[in-house]
């Protein structure tokens, strides 16, 4: 039988809590499959690094999430890679009063739903592969980063051309 790939983002509260300031490192390189992400976007391995230290009252998880991306950019076409770095900051608690703690279920905390969110969130929706990317004609489909093309891709709308006529009096 082989073994849940997650068991690693689940903690003992009940373990921690018994003594404040006690202290758990958590390193996981996870697939995004495991963790229920089916995103194109992801290109990579998932790499969580967190450490999960009790207080009085809680955990307080802090650390850091890193995947890479793979997305096409979005007047090109061309591929855009990168890597999305994402900050971690969270409190679980017994009794949730804060809106921003999560709940103790049980005796453990599990941080892959936490994990999940965190990378969809930061993916990137629609990058430019540069800034001045001037995309591709919309007449050849030329990619006019590389060259240029005479194409008249001035926009027309004819249902507005009655107002070229239109002239109004300044005086």
């Amino acid at each position: 039988m082989p073994s849940n790939p997650l068991h690693i983002l689940r903690v003992n509260a009940r373990e921690l809590l018994r003594q404040p300031g006690m202290t758990r490192q958590i390193h996981a390189d996870l697939d995004a499959t495991d963790l229920g992400v089916q995103d194109d976007r992801v290109a990579g391995v998932i790499d969580v690094e967190f450490e999960a230290v009790s207080s009085i009252d809680g955990i307080v998880v802090t650390g850091s999430i890193s995947t890479p991306w793979r997305v096409p950019c979005r007047r090109c076409l061309t591929e855009v890679v990168g890597t999305a770095r994402i900050a971690v900051d969270e409190v679980y608690r017994d009794d949730v009063g804060d809106a921003d703690a999560f709940q103790i279920e049980g005796d453990q905390i599990d941080m892959a739903p936490a994990v999940r969110e965190y990378v969809l969130l930061e993916l990137p929706d629609a990058p430019l592969c540069r800034d001045d990317c001037a995309g591709i004609c919309p007449i050849c489909g030329i990619d006019r980063n590389q060259t240029s093309c005479e194409c008249d891709t001035s926009a027309r709308d004819d249902r507005w051309s009655t107002l070229d006529r239109l002239r109004l009096d300044d005086d």
